[in-house]
């Protein structure tokens, strides 16, 4: 049965699946040639999941983080750059913090004439929740990261290596070698993602 010349009481509007599909295509065709073919809703964001170098009238993250000047790109590339350091930052805090827990513990141990365990310490309830905080804050911060990294933006990618590279530089410079104890978690894990 052939149903595609039928009106079935729309109106005179053809309802059959082609007619509707093509109709759905074509208003949005012409939605998405009228905005530039970047715009997600009436935001008037342009977003790219492809590479792209967007400056104005782009959006990260979140609508409200949309790019209205030259200026406030400038200031979104040295935020992200700032970010990328801050995880630098923040890797380096958790060394810090067991090494800190180390010391600690084998001065409490030489104090009281004990010795020395090769086993290791085990941290407090306390400790290990000081421990899982900034565990947690350092995810936080890297999965943000990632996130900005998907909107493929060249100056963006561009900004979080050159956090990546400024925070490694100031935050992981120290001694290597001494002990096992010398080289920081960031020499051993040089990515973001897995950790």
């Amino acid at each position: 049965m052939d149903h595609s010349n039928h009106d079935m009481g729309g109106g005179g509007m053809d309802m059959t699946p082609t007619s509707t599909l093509g109709t759905v295509l074509a208003a949005a065709t012409s939605a998405a040639a009228a905005s530039g073919g970047h715009s997600m809703g009436g935001t008037g964001c342009k977003i790219s999941m492809l590479w792209n170098w967007n400056t104005i009238d782009s959006c990260f993250i979140a609508s409200s983080w949309k790019i209205t000047s030259t200026g406030m790109f400038a200031g979104s590339c040295i935020g992200v750059l700032l970010l990328t350091m801050s995880l630098e930052a923040m890797r380096r805090a958790v060394t810090e913090y067991d090494r800190y827990l180390i010391r600690k513990h084998t001065q409490n141990l030489e104090g009281k004439g004990g010795v020395i365990s090769q086993l290791g310490y085990r941290p407090t309830i306390w400790e290990q929740m000081v421990r899982a905080l900034l565990h947690m804050v350092q995810f936080a911060v890297a999965y943000f990261v990632m996130l900005l990294a998907m909107y493929y933006n060249g100056y963006l990618i561009i900004c979080i290596f050159l956090g990546a590279y400024l925070g490694s530089f100031i935050f992981h410079w120290e001694p290597l070698g001494a002990n096992s104890m010398g080289q920081t978690s960031a020499t051993k894990e040089p990515t973001v993602c897995c950790n």
